[in-house]
């Protein structure tokens, strides 16, 4: 089986996170966006920006969650920007566009 390959770039600014997001979001490069939000400390911002993300899967979408429901918990905010038409399409059948403040390319 091939691995999927995903890059994950951290900006901080002030207690805002900014991940961006490169490539696949599937069960084998999911758990790797997981490690890098439970990471974060001490913020009251998230915002995951899918410019360059290709294809998310179900495990993705459960990282997506969690990570929406962590800020969410503690008063934080949770953004999504740049998502693609395609990126969207998966959101909007989950029903996922209801529950995220996502902000399409």
């Amino acid at each position: 089986m091939e691995e999927t390959k995903v890059t994950i770039t951290k900006t901080m600014e002030n207690n805002k996170a900014i991940l961006s997001v490169e490539g696949w979001l599937d069960t084998n490069s999911a758990p790797e966006l997981g490690r890098e939000i439970e990471a974060l400390s001490d913020i009251e911002s998230l915002i995951l920006d899918f410019d360059k993300l290709e294809y998310i899967a179900s495990a993705g979408l459960r990282i997506v969650m969690s990570a929406y429901k962590q800020l969410k918990d503690m008063n934080g905010e949770f953004s999504i920007i740049h998502a693609s038409s395609e990126v969207m399409d998966v959101f909007k059948l989950t029903g996922f566009d209801q529950i995220f403040d996502i902000q399409a390319k």
